[in-house]
């Protein structure tokens, strides 16, 4: 797969970067490279393998939801430097 620097640059826009020439010509050499290799899969013989999201088996281990007894709301609520509606305030800190 050819990838422009053009193609490069395109996709940092995309992503908020600032790349020079350069570094996106050598994006653009680091990416085929990887596309390369990673295109080689296709040449792998898969006839017959079970498709599998995990190399192990995995399973779910689920239990009863049970309600148990737990701390005050009010007495940890007294302990933080800000609360309101029976939750903690913190600063926002994403705009």
């Amino acid at each position: 797969m050819n990838i422009s620097k053009e193609d490069v640059l395109h996709v940092a826009k995309l992503a908020r970067l600032n790349l020079t020439d350069e570094e996106a010509q050598a994006l653009s050499v680091d990416m085929e490279n990887i596309i390369g290799f990673a295109n080689k899969l296709n040449e792998l013989d898969t006839e017959g393998v079970v498709p599998t999201a995990h190399a192990i088996p995995m399973s779910n281990a689920f239990r009863e939801d049970v309600v148990k007894p737990s701390y005050d709301r009010e007495a940890m609520l007294a302990n933080a430097p800000s609360a309101e509606d029976g939750g903690y305030t913190v600063p926002k800190v994403v705009e």
